[in-house]
C-alpha cells in the first residue's frame, strides 16, 4: 500500500501558558481534499504551521511519503513540497503578479546584474496556464480582487513544485462566483496529484469540496470521518463537544417611536445612495446585499471612518455632526470593523490595554498615569463575562484565536458603554461554536436596550438574529424585510440593481 503523503503522529507543542496541542495526529493522501476542522483554538493553524515549518514541535514525527522529515524552516517545507496559503494573504500590493510569484527567485539577465523581466512574466505565465487562469501576470497586484490575489498566492506556493498546498480560511472573504472559481482550482489540482489541506469553518462546503474531515479539539485530534458520509451535525458535535442552540431570536414588541439612531440621505459617491434607516432601542437591524452593495460603506461613515458627501444622522432625535471615530464615539456609537485586526485591535498590546483602549479617559490619572489596578480589573470583569480564553489580561491580542479576538473588540465597547453598536461581520473566520456564544451575546445587548446594526454575508446568520433586515444593492437600499423573511426574498432584493421602487423603512413612519 503507498505510504501517505504527510503522516503526523503524537504532535506536542507548548507556548507560555497555553498547550496548544496534545499528542495530535493527521494524515493527507496524495490527490485528497482533506478538510480540517475545530473551534478557534483547537490547534488546526497551529499543527500545519509545524508542517510548514513556521512552528517546531515539542514532539512526536512527521513523515513525508513514508520517510521522517526534518522541517525545521520554511524554506525546509518548501524543498519537500509544502506550502501554506494563510488566511491573512502576504502579497506585496505594489509589485506584478508575476514579481510576487517569484519574489526571491527572478530570473536575472547581464550576469545576475540585471531582472529579466521578459523570462519572469513567461515563468509566470506559464504557472497561471496551468492553472487554467486568465490573468496578465503584468498586473499590479492591488487592482485585483481578494479571489484572484487568492489565485496568486496558489501560483505562488505552486512555483516552489508543491505537492502539499495548506489552505487557511481561503473562502472568508469571497463571493459565491469566486468561491466557484477557487473550487475549480482545487479540483484541478487535485485532478494532478496535490493533496490539499483545507481549513475552513463554513460547514456547507465540505460536501461541496472534501473527501475526508479531521476534526480538532482542544489541541487533541478527536477523529476522522469521510466528508460524504457525514452529517454536518456530527461534525459540530465532535468540534465543540456540546450541542448548539439553533433558536431564531425572538421578535421583541419594539416601541415604534423609540428610535436611538437615525440615518437620512447619507451619500458618498457611487458607494453610498441616498441612504436612509432607523434603529430602535432594543432592536437588531441586520443588513444584507452581496459584495459590495455598500454596507461596510455605510457603517463606516456613520462610524467616521469615511467623509460623506451629503446627510444627516440623529442620535435620539438629537442631530450629531460625526467627522471622525472619536465623534461617533462620544455619540455613543461603537464600531466592530469587519477587518479586526488593522482596526479592531492593537495586535501587539495586551488584552487588559485592548479592552481599555476606547476608555482610557476612565483610567487616566494625574500627570497621565495610567491606573493599571482599575484597568486590570475591568478587563478581567469582561474577560469572565464574555469567556474569553486567554491566561491572562496581560496576554497579547496577537496570540490569541480569531473568536477570541473577536470578544476582545466587543469588550473594548462595552466598556465604554456605547448605546448603539455596529457589528461588521461578526462572526467572520470563528468557528461554529464562537459564533453561537457570539450570537447569545448580541441578543443579550439587544435584551439590555442596546441598538444594535448587524452585517453579515451569510443569509442564515442575518435571518437568526435581524428583528429587521435592511437589503442593499450597489449602494443602495432596496428595501426591508421582517426577521422572519427568506433567503429568496432578500437575494430578490440584494440583486434589484436598479430599482426605482422604494419600500419605507417601517421604524421611520
Amino acid at each position: 500500500m503507498t505510504a501517505p503523503l504527510v503522516s503526523m503522529t503524537g504532535i506536542d507543542k507548548t507556548f507560555p501558558g497555553v498547550r496548544a496541542l496534545k499528542n495530535a495526529h493527521f494524515e493527507l493522501r496524495a490527490g485528497e481534499v482533506h478538510a480540517l476542522m475545530g473551534e478557534n483554538g483547537a490547534g488546526k493553524s497551529t499543527l500545519m504551521k509545524i508542517l510548514a515549518g513556521i512552528y517546531a514541535r515539542d514532539a512526536g514525527s512527521v513523515l513525508i511519503d513514508g520517510e521522517p522529515a526534518d522541517i525545521g524552516t520554511p524554506r525546509a517545507a518548501q524543498s519537500l513540497g509544502i506550502g501554506i496559503i494563510h488566511q491573512e494573504l502576504s502579497l506585496m500590493p505594489d509589485l506584478s503578479a508575476a514579481q510576487n510569484i517569484l519574489i526571491g527567485r527572478e530570473p536575472r539577465r547581464a550576469g545576475g546584474l540585471l531582472l529579466d523581466e521578459a523570462a519572469l512574466n513567461a515563468r509566470a505565465s506559464e504557472i497561471l496556464r496551468s492553472m487554467h487562469l486568465a490573468l496578465d501576470p503584468r498586473t499590479e497586484v492591488r487592482g485585483l480582487t481578494i479571489a484572484r490575489q487568492q489565485m496568486v498566492e496558489i501560483a505562488k506556493a505552486l512555483s516552489y513544485r508543491s505537492r502539499v498546498l495548506v489552505m487557511d480560511e481561503p473562502t472568508a472573504a469571497l463571493n459565491d462566483a469566486e468561491i466557484n472559481e477557487l473550487f475549480a482550482i482545487i479540483r484541478q489540482l487535485r485532478g494532478e496529484g496535490v493533496g490539499i489541506v483545507y481549513i475552513s469553518h463554513k460547514m456547507d462546503e465540505l460536501k461541496r469540496i472534501a473527501d475526508r474531515v479531521t476534526v480538532m479539539r482542544d489541541g487533541e485530534t478527536v477523529g476522522t470521518l469521510p466528508a460524504a458520509d457525514t452529517p454536518v451535525e456530527t461534525i459540530i458535535s465532535m468540534m465543540v463537544g456540546r450541542k448548539l442552540s439553533e433558536e431564531t431570536a425572538a421578535i421583541p414588541d419594539l416601541d415604534e417611536t423609540d428610535v436611538v439612531l437615525e440615518v437620512r440621505g447619507l451619500r458618498r459617491g457611487r458607494e453610498i445612495r441616498d441612504v436612509g434607516f432607523s434603529v430602535r432601542r432594543g432592536e437588531i437591524l441586520g443588513f444584507a446585499g452581496l459584495m459590495g452593495a455598500g454596507r461596510t460603506e455605510v457603517a463606516r461613515a456613520i462610524f467616521g471612518a469615511d467623509p460623506i458627501d451629503a446627510g444627516e444622522i440623529f442620535v435620539r432625535g438629537r442631530k450629531v455632526t460625526i467627522r471622525q471615530p472619536r465623534d461617533a464615539v462620544r455619540a455613543g456609537i461603537g464600531y466592530l470593523s469587519e477587518d479586526r485586526k488593522n482596526f479592531g485591535l492593537a495586535t501587539g498590546m495586551d488584552v487588559r490595554n485592548n479592552i481599555a483602549l476606547a476608555s482610557l479617559s476612565r483610567f487616566t490619572g494625574a500627570g497621565g498615569v495610567l491606573k493599571e489596578a482599575a484597568m486590570h480589573e475591568a478587563a478581567v470583569a469582561y474577560i469572565d463575562r464574555l469567556a474569553i480564553k486567554t491566561p491572562s489580561d496581560r496576554q497579547e491580542a496577537r496570540l490569541l484565536s480569531g473568536g477570541n479576538q473577536q470578544k476582545v473588540v466587543i469588550a473594548k465597547w462595552l466598556l465604554r458603554d456605547c448605546d448603539i453598536l455596529i457589528f461588521d461581520e461578526p462572526t467572520r473566520g470563528i468557528d461554529v461554536g464562537a459564533k453561537s456564544e457570539i450570537y447569545k451575546l448580541l441578543n443579550a445587548l439587544a435584551a439590555q436596550g442596546r441598538a444594535v446594526i448587524m452585517i453579515s454575508s451569510e443569509l442564515p446568520e442575518i435571518l437568526r438574529l435581524s428583528h429587521r433586515i435592511a437589503v442593499m444593492c450597489e449602494g443602495r437600499l432596496t428595501g426591508f424585510l421582517p426577521g422572519g423573511a427568506s433567503q429568496e426574498e432578500i437575494m430578490r432584493l440584494a440583486t434589484r440593481r436598479n430599482t426605482v421602487e422604494r419600500e419605507v423603512d417601517p421604524a421611520s413612519r
